[in-house]
């Protein structure tokens, strides 16, 4: 998959392409059926596959004061984006500048004479433009006049429930990991790395890895059935969101306890890949550190249970 990062970077002879814009923030089912969709009409044309998005993420530029915790980091996205299968990406840097451009002058930079747009695909809600000011029909409208056909696509369902971006935040700022999967079509999952200061060495020899802290959209506080990726070996683990209230700390952390350990690999520099599955309970303050080290071991024992029927069923790689 080609990424581009500005317009200028688009070769001259890029297209004709079928485009779908968007934040695509999780590329989650809703949006997987719009690529699809997309990709299929431009082996049909025999034109190129691309997705418009933007970075940052326009609320972030545009209403600052709005706390926005991202499903996925751009780097996700982009790695979520490539397994789709589309041909390109253009990640539009989002500024002021950018945000004032009208409706018709985006239509004729960047669809038109950048991409050489021939269609684009939308969701029913789209907008566009400077505030927001043009919609699906503004774009079909557009589109007459700029030579590219436009496909409205209706909104995904699953289990009752539209499948949009704030939905999936929903799900996971609530800790209810089954429903965040049903509405990405995959766990949960954040990249991060060890938290520093912890005696990371060539060799790591303890079983529980504290994670950087991070800034997009973690699960409620509690502790979770996950799987660590660590350099490319997958390990069962669970993993306590909180702020360790037994001890009377107050200091949030992502604790992850692997549960079939054995020495790894590790240095603060080390990326881990942690998918939520499963939420075991809430985070509780215990009346002593031997109540919370019991119940952790009836947690762990519910996580194994789990596991060894995942396996049973599915093996643990239709985890990730």
């Amino acid at each position: 998959m080609h990424i581009f990062h500005s317009i200028q970077e688009i070769p001259a002879d890029f297209g004709p392409s079928v485009v779908a814009i968007g934040n695509f923030d999780g590329v989650h089912r809703g949006h997987q059926a719009v690529l699809q969709e997309m990709m299929a009409r431009a082996r049909a044309l025999h034109a190129r596959s691309i997705a418009v998005t933007f970075d940052p993420h326009p609320v972030r530029v545009l209403r600052p004061q709005v706390p926005l915790r991202l499903i996925t980091q751009q780097e996700q996205k982009l790695t979520w984006l490539a397994h789709s299968g589309i041909d390109a990406v253009l990640v539009l840097p989002f500024t002021r500048e950018l945000s004032r451009l009208t409706a018709p002058e985006f239509a004729r930079t960047i669809l038109h004479n950048s991409l050489k747009a021939i269609e684009v695909h939308e969701g029913d809600n789209f907008r566009f433009g400077a505030d927001a000011e043009a919609d699906v029909n503004q774009l079909s409208q557009l589109g007459e006049k700029f030579g590219f056909k436009v496909h409205v696509h209706s909104p995904t369902h699953r289990r009752g429930t539209i499948v949009s971006s704030s939905a999936v935040r929903s799900a996971i700022a609530a800790g209810n990991m089954r429903a965040a999967r049903q509405l990405l079509g995959r766990p949960f999952e954040i990249i991060a790395t060890p938290a520093p200061g912890r005696g990371y060495g060539s060799l790591y020899t303890v079983p529980t890895i504290n994670l950087a802290p991070y800034k997009e959209l973690l699960p409620a506080n509690g502790v979770y059935i996950t799987c660590l990726e660590v350099n490319g070996e997958k390990f069962e683990s669970v993993t306590n969101v909180g702020n360790r209230p037994t001890f009377g700390e107050d200091s949030f952390t992502v604790e992850t306890h692997i549960l079939d350990f054995h020495p790894i690999a590790l240095d603060e520099t080390t990326q881990l890949r942690l998918l939520f599955l499963d939420r075991l309970r809430a985070e509780i303050a215990w009346p002593s550190p031997q109540a919370l080290k019991e119940q952790i071991g009836k947690d762990v024992a519910r996580a194994r249970h789990y596991f060894a029927l995942y396996q049973t069923l599915f093996g643990l790689n239709s985890q990730a």
